[in-house]
């Protein structure tokens, strides 16, 4: 069910004193957590307001699809009516966002940011927030990706007044996109009784909870169109508004001669690198001096091969964080760092000339490259010694240079079938919260399931990977790791029993049929090796297949890392890598291979007491 609650408008005085109550037991069972005081608050004054205004147009049998989940994510929209359309005849779908809102302000001079009273930042206008959730549904729901005329949005400020959001008003609006204050509340009855016919829209609602949803848009697949040719994401709420607020400080920036940077902070698909992404092809639109730059090589050479295809020019503006040791200060307008998690302790390598071994610290370079640095990253994602992308890092540095620091945290998830509960179990199963770990109580949207071999996880990946579904199986780093033999025939490295299988390649070129490592995860070549957390980190895929090694084991109720059993070389020196820091990493490193799916995932651990614990807590 894709509602936490649905009802005829008619019914809901039935239901009012207690659906509060209801609509919190259901978000219990179906995200593991309960409301806000706030979203409560809502569904108290809100939720009465639409029904009357319903009830008073005579469209009691309009459905109302309370908290309507959209697909994929773990967002929701306030209401969705569902009825008959009183100009086809057919179905029709109405998308409600509900505003408690008295006073409301444009944000300085964008006109697509609002100051709110009691807010402690910006927020996306009303109009624009809920045309992103109608294109949203367009995209993904089946039913209305060929019906675009059955779906309309509307805001709705039932408390304010026109002086109290005088700002708002300005916004011009469409059939996704149009809003209606309290002053206004004739218009909008006017407005419902034109859209919908009062008959019954049972089975509208039908139509819509019971339709297939079409494949998340891949990442990787977009980035061309998005770069090149125009923007084709579609951003929702946090998203929208960490977007927002990065184009703000670029043109404040641009303006006043000041320098901001901006941190988005959020966990495996909250959307980081659509964000990044999205914001590079506005602002390279704008002829602003961009640049996109990570710290994988695999996610950089990614987005260099689908993003810049036949275009050298293009793929220039995707480099590493250590490209930026003699950039001339401010020299660009803006540098977005995607996985900012993995910025290093310093740019050297084994290739870096003498003149520039200075010790210069990585995050000093990047803060000084560009006017309005943006940093993207997920803080439980630091997976190698030396690696310094956490807020604290970012904020430290910047008071050093006297440079003002944002901080944007992304709460909604798209992957993982958008299942919080999803994510916030593997957190606790893996210790990262300091919380108990707790069985898996299902979620219709993820599939989690323990095999009882890497045959049996092998057999169900490859059920479900085709040309419309991927699939990928990884691994923690706890075999070697060969290279190809002199026929490029890879080494099956991995032993499991009687199952043996290859890792994906070390090297940048495509050998014996299998990717280069860089492409492990987006090319349908790559089916055919376990990748590691090197090669995964940064993408998604369907279904994914991870496989436990023994460098982490249950023990006595209780998870212990064992790092004579990894065999990253990174792990090797203990006077460089405290046991601590170790095992924070390989936690870190399993946190980020459970949460690359998008629909499912089967787990095996090669220990059997960690594969008996895995069976308790996952029916």
């Amino acid at each position: 069910m894709s509602s936490l609650h649905r009802l005829p408008a008619g019914q809901f005085s039935l239901l009012e004193a207690r659906l509060s109550q209801l609509l919190a037991d259901h978000m219990w069972h179906s995200v593991g957590h309960y409301p806000s005081p706030s979203e409560r608050r809502s569904w108290d004054h809100s939720l009465p307001a639409l029904a009357a205004d319903l009830c008073d147009a005579g469209l009691h049998g309009v459905e109302m699809l309370l908290e309507y989940q959209l697909p994929f994510t773990n967002k929701r929209a306030d209401v969705v009516l569902a009825g008959i359309s009183a100009a086809t005849g057919r179905p029709a779908y109405l998308v409600v966002e509900l505003k408690q809102w008295t006073h409301a302000y444009q944000f300085e001079d964008s006109d697509v940011l609002v100051a709110v009273d009691g807010y402690s930042r910006p927020v996306s206008h009303p109009i624009d927030q809920v045309r992103g959730y109608c294109e949203y549904l367009q995209d993904f729901t089946a039913a209305l990706a060929d019906t675009p005329e059955a779906l309309a949005g509307v805001a709705y400020l039932h408390n304010a007044t026109e002086y109290g959001v005088a700002d708002l008003l300005t916004r011009p609006g469409g059939q996704l996109g149009r809003m209606f204050t309290g002053q206004r509340r004739g218009e909008f009855r006017e407005f419902l009784t034109a859209y919908f016919a009062p008959r019954s829209g049972a089975e509208a609602a039908d139509i819509l909870e019971n339709s297939s949803l079409g494949p998340t848009r891949k990442l990787m697949e977009l980035a061309a169109e998005e770069v090149q040719k125009r923007e084709c994401f579609v951003l929702l709420d946090d998203q929208r508004d960490a977007y927002e607020c990065v184009r703000h400080a670029v043109s404040s920036a641009r303006r006043a001669h000041t320098k901001t940077a901006v941190i988005v902070t959020g966990g495996p698909g909250s959307g980081k690198s659509v964000i990044a992404l999205s914001l590079m092809g506005e602002l390279a639109r704008q002829g602003r001096t961009v640049i996109h730059a990570t710290g994988s090589q695999s996610f950089t050479q990614t987005l260099r091969k689908v993003a810049a295809k036949g275009s050298p020019r293009v793929r220039k503006t995707f480099q590493y964080f250590n490209s930026f040791m003699q950039a001339e200060p401010n020299d660009l307008e803006v540098l977005i760092m995607d996985e900012a998690h993995r910025i290093r302790e310093t740019s050297v390598n084994q290739y870096t000339k003498a003149s520039l071994r200075t010790g210069r610290p990585q995050i000093d370079e990047l803060l000084c490259a560009a006017r309005t640095p943006v940093f993207l990253l997920d803080q439980h994602q630091v997976v190698r010694p030396g690696e310094l992308g956490t807020v604290d890092d970012i904020r430290e540095a910047a008071a050093q240079r006297g440079i003002d620091v944002l901080v944007i945290e992304l709460d909604d998830q798209f992957r993982c079938g958008g299942s919080q509960a999803y994510v916030r179990w593997v957190q606790r199963l893996l210790g990262l919260t300091g919380e108990e770990t707790i069985p898996w109580e299902g979620d219709a949207a993820f599939d989690v399931q323990v095999m009882e071999s890497p045959q049996e996880l092998q057999a169900w990946l490859e059920a479900r990977h085709d040309d419309n579904t991927t699939a990928r199986m990884s691994a923690g780093f706890c075999w070697p790791w060969s290279d190809p033999r002199p026929d490029g025939s890879l080494v099956h490295d991995i032993q499991i029993g009687d199952w043996t299988r290859p890792w994906n390649l070390k090297s940048d070129r495509a050998v014996g049929g299998a990717p280069p490592k860089s492409l492990w995860a987006t090319d349908p070549a790559g089916f055919g090796q376990v990748g590691c957390v090197y090669t995964a980190q940064g993408f998604e895929y369907d279904y994914a297949g991870v496989v436990l090694g023994p460098d982490l084991v249950r023990r006595a109720g209780r998870w212990e890392t064992r790092r004579t059993e990894s065999r990253d070389p990174a792990f090797r020196s203990r006077k460089s890598v405290t046991d601590e820091e170790v095992d924070r990493l390989i936690r870190n490193v399993y946190k980020v291979l459970l949460t690359r799916a998008m629909r499912g995932i089967g787990l095996y651990s090669t220990d059997p007491e960690t594969q008996d614990f895995l069976r308790s807590i996952v029916p």
